[in-house]
């Protein structure tokens, strides 16, 4: 089955992408290969050009960095971050992360919105996290946004989608891929989030708690191809209210 993930251009086989940022060191690299991931997140904190300890030297050779502007707290910070990730060699891509909020970490719309228009002109291809809101969403697809990724839930709570109704408006009026960010706790929900047509999971938390970590990536990419087939095949229908029988019962169990 010829089914490849594209965003801006670029074309993936798989559709899980590793966010990076809890992990030790020595785990990346067992975790990637186990998940059979091709894109992972890079904190630029975390890029210790000439230091020591490097988690670009962790990465197997091949992989899609995708810097994210953890820390930024407006658009101003986040176009900065993004620009001295692409001067250290981690190239176009970027995922715009604004967040000012210390209790929920929720990401600022409005501000993510800035900074996406501002370095989408420079060529970057920009993939910006985002509350599931529709308006806003379109208002990032407009500024030149790549890839929508909305959060499933509070990053790092594990509590799964819990804005899954928002998530499918998302799907059905965005003509971009949405990858789900932020919340994903479990495979299965990972795959129920598949089921729904998005393009993509984004998980880290929940694979860098689990007790074996390299173990939990590889369920990750078995659910996520599951949930990915059964949308191409397309889900059967809900019966409310009663049974229908899976096998012909003609003449038999009638009034």
């Amino acid at each position: 089955m010829i089914d490849k993930l594209i965003i801006g251009g670029h074309e993936f086989r798989s559709r899980f992408i590793l966010g990076s940022g809890k992990f030790s060191l020595e785990m990346t690299d067992a975790v990637i290969k186990n998940g059979g991931v091709e894109m992972a997140t890079l904190a630029i904190r975390r890029a210790n050009v000439g230091g020591e300890e490097n988690i670009l030297d962790y990465m197997p050779q091949g992989i899609t960095l995708l810097p994210n502007t953890s820390g930024a707290r407006n658009a101003q910070e986040a176009v900065r971050i993004a620009r001295l990730a692409r001067e250290l060699g981690c190239g176009d891509f970027v995922k715009i992360e604004v967040v000012h909020d210390s209790k929920y970490l929720l990401p600022d719309n409005y501000e993510t919105v800035k900074a996406t228009e501002i370095l989408a002109k420079e060529g970057f291809v920009v993939m910006p996290y985002m509350y599931p809101d529709l308006n806003a969403a379109r208002d990032m697809v407009n500024a030149g946004a790549a890839a929508i990724m909305p959060l499933g839930a509070p990053i790092g709570s594990n509590k799964g989608l819990c804005t899954r109704e928002f998530i499918k408006i998302l799907v059905e009026e965005i003509q971009l891929p949405i990858i789900v960010d932020a919340g994903i706790g479990r495979p299965s929900q990972a795959c129920e989030a598949m089921e729904l047509g998005v393009a993509a999971i984004m998980a880290n938390t929940a694979i860098a708690t689990a007790s074996d970590a390299a173990l939990m990536a590889s369920a990750f990419k078995l659910a996520i191809e599951s949930g990915r087939m059964a949308y191409l095949a397309g889900l059967g229908r809900v019966v409310e209210h009663k049974a229908v029988a899976s096998s012909p019962l003609t003449g038999f169990l009638e009034d």
